[in-house]
């Protein structure tokens, strides 16, 4: 069961600005590069990776993707996911354009910060629309409060593929499964969505991450899902937060372990490959 991780950050401080992690004190100092990744993944089964912009400083994601795509083709390095900006006109189909060079198998824009409000102008609509005629999925990263104003997103552009983030991000310190649960539900009755198998250690009270915790989660994103609609991520570093990324990829295989091989694939790298065009 090896993995392609569609969820590999990276912080290079030396490039780009990442503001947000000044309040992590986990993440706050220091880099986080492709060679500290190897080193803790070595042995454990990792077939190849694609970058996810990291929600840098507004004024550097365009920076971020042009160094990122420097980086491909190295250190297993397949594509990135880079981020856009579908809410102003200004500049979209020129970086839309521009990223066709720069190893791009998707895109990002960070919601679950943003106002619920965002993703429903018909600028965004529209502008998220040319990036499915462009043949290229978005990622959608919502909280699990959010997951209607996700649901409506896709309803309004149906004609595209989606992956929905971090398991939807579920508020396990604070047993949110019910509302969660409800909304992932009315998520995968779109079957232009699929879900990533990511994240969730984050999302767990400091010290509790686990396979038991993890279960009832992960086993409602089978049931309503299947494996054909589920890609896997490690969301390193930010992952740290909640285990070690050694520890999430063994929990990862535990948690998968009792499907079929073929089930199993599928999660692993088989549904990544199709969705990101890693061939």
């Amino acid at each position: 069961m090896d993995f392609i991780d569609t969820h590999q950050h990276l912080i290079y401080r030396d490039r780009v600005g990442y503001s947000w992690t000044k309040d992590q004190p986990a993440l706050a100092t220091g880099d986080f590069t492709q060679a500290d990744y190897d080193r803790l993944t070595d042995g454990l089964g990792i077939a190849g990776k694609v970058f996810m912009e990291v929600g840098v400083d507004d004024a550097d994601y365009q920076t971020e993707a042009r160094f990122i795509a420097g980086l491909v083709g190295t250190h297993g390095l397949l594509g990135q996911i880079a981020s856009i900006r579908p809410e102003i006109d200004e500049g979209f189909d020129a970086w839309l354009d521009a990223c066709r060079d720069l190893h791009v198998v998707g895109f990002r824009r960070i919601l679950h910060e943003s106002p619920d409000g965002l993703s429903q102008t018909d600028t965004f609509r529209r502008n998220l629309r040319k990036i499915g005629a462009a043949g290229l999925p978005f990622d959608i990263n919502v909280l699990a409060r959010q997951l209607p104003v996700a649901e409506a997103l896709v309803r309004a552009c149906p004609d595209q593929t989606y992956v929905l983030d971090h398991c939807g991000v579920p508020d396990i310190a604070g047993d949110g499964y019910d509302g969660w649960a409800v909304g992932i539900s009315a998520m995968a009755r779109l079957p232009q969505v699929v879900v990533k198998l990511s994240g969730i250690a984050a999302y767990c009270a400091t010290g509790t991450a686990s396979v038991a915790v993890f279960a009832p989660y992960v086993n409602h994103l089978l049931a309503t899902f299947g494996p054909d609609r589920m890609v896997w991520g490690s969301d390193w570093p930010v992952v740290n937060l909640g285990m070690p990324l050694a520890d999430w990829i063994a929990a990862s295989r535990a948690l998968i372990g009792g499907l079929s091989r073929d089930e199993q694939f599928a999660i692993s790298q088989g549904t990544a490959r199709r969705v990101y065009g890693l061939g």
